[in-house]
């Protein structure tokens, strides 16, 4: 990365407005499409397949269902990084990896979709996180590739917006196929595909003949943990691990949580519910994320939002502690979705101003992405382990709210992003 930190032999995407803002659509509908696809599988169709299966059990399988294959989300989204980094192609060295992985993704989750038994499940939905991650790698390189700086906290702002959004389309789109969930699985692969699609389609992708060879080294072990060895780097890769386990904790068995802890109105099922929970966040996220992100390119500040945010991420837990009604964790909903979209519009500038090498912006960020893989193979046994015999789900909360303030702290040490 250079000084002003603009990528080194990578076509900036700030020369022209209207190539821009292209850019911008296509990293927001792209984006907000995979965000639909881990939203909708992971809060309805997957609890719902589980429950189905194994309703004595639920709790337990669902755990490690999820903590397993994020296992594999942790191993193929540093690696994805890394051989987008060196793929040499006419096309670009993304491109390439942003056609072939959403076919693979749709491929996997009409498997998916087919599973009658806890492992088939738990084999489905590990096939169907590597290809997805193989995507995410490269899908989340576009902003360091080609935004510079100054705009970051746009781009990302656009990306966290849409990632809010497409979670609760994802939701709402899910929820249409309760009695039908092979369907289901099936309509979130081809969103993924026709996005992903029209990403590449609309925007260009640098030639590979532009760009730096990376020596062969850079595929060791440790070179790819080489980036931790930076102290900003370590310190916010722990901030994100702690905030993505509180999410995690809670968001990973929300269904749960409606079904068997807090009281829900008459006629309201648990999946409605969520679905309305959902869209709640959505509005706080959008209104914090549009104001965060551009806010903070403007005061050249990221880790004030990134501490506030987590921060209230973290206290908002203690409500469904005291009060478990659905009117309450509505109003947690809210206060969780203005913290989640002001970190996500924030974060994922932040996290580009402290790559160590723009050469290997993808891998690095793949090594940062175990952030949030990470806690997703922790949270969810993690969880597991709270409502089974660690005081249920008010303890849940406790925890979420707890780790919540630990990202918070995590990142006031940071030293070359004010």
């Amino acid at each position: 990365m250079t000084e002003t930190g603009v990528a080194t032999g990578v076509r900036s995407a700030g020369t022209g407005r209207a190539g821009f803002r292209r850019l911008l659509a296509g990293i927001g509908i792209a984006g907000g499409a995979l965000s639909a696809l881990f939203a909708g599988v992971g809060t309805i169709l997957l609890p719902l397949q589980v429950e189905r299966i194994d309703r004595a059990h639920k709790v337990a399988a669902l755990g490690v269902i999820a903590g397993v294959s994020a296992i594999f989300a942790l191993v193929f989204n540093p690696v994805g990084g890394a051989l987008s980094d060196r793929t040499r192609s006419r096309f670009g060295r993304r491109a390439p990896w942003l056609v072939t992985a959403p076919a693979g993704i749709l491929a996997m989750l009409v498997l998916l979709g087919q599973a009658a038994t806890v492992p088939l499940v738990l084999i489905g939905w590990c096939l169907a996180q590597a290809v997805a991650n193989l995507y995410q790698a490269p899908l989340t390189a576009v902003i360091p590739d080609r935004v510079s700086v100054a705009r970051r906290g746009a781009a990302s702002a656009v990306a966290g917006v849409a990632s809010v959004i497409g979670g609760v389309a994802g939701v709402g789109l899910a929820s249409q196929f309760t009695h039908h969930l092979a369907w289901g699985y099936a309509a979130l692969g081809l969103v993924v595909v026709v996005t992903a699609g029209y990403f590449v389609l609309t925007t260009a992708d640098p030639p590979s003949a532009e760009l730096p060879r990376l020596p062969r080294s850079s595929f060791r072990l440790a070179d790819f943990l080489s980036a931790l060895r930076h102290r900003d780097f370590t310190l916010v890769f722990i901030s994100r691990a702690a905030a993505i386990m509180g999410y995690f904790l809670v968001i990973s068995y929300e269904l749960y949580i409606l079904t068997d802890y807090i009281r829900l109105p008459a006629g309201l099922k648990p999946a409605e519910g969520v679905t309305v929970l959902a869209a709640i966040s959505a509005v706080g996220a959008l209104l914090a994320a549009a104001i965060a992100g551009p806010v903070s390119d403007r005061l050249d500040r990221r880790k004030p939002f990134v501490i506030i945010s987590s921060a209230v991420a973290g206290a908002g837990c203690v409500l469904p502690v005291l009060w478990p009604t659905f009117h309450t964790i509505e109003i947690f909903a809210a206060f969780a979705g203005i913290a989640f979209g002001c970190y996500l519009s924030v974060d994922a500038a932040l996290v580009t101003l402290v790559l160590p090498r723009s050469e290997d912006a993808a891998r690095d960020l793949g090594v940062l992405n175990i952030a949030n893989a990470g806690p997703q193979v922790i949270a969810p046994l993690f969880a597991a382990l709270i409502i089974s015999h660690l005081g249920g789900y008010r303890i849940l909360f406790i925890a979420g709210g707890c780790c919540g303030i630990a990202g918070a702290i995590a990142v006031l040490p940071v030293r070359s992003v004010r």
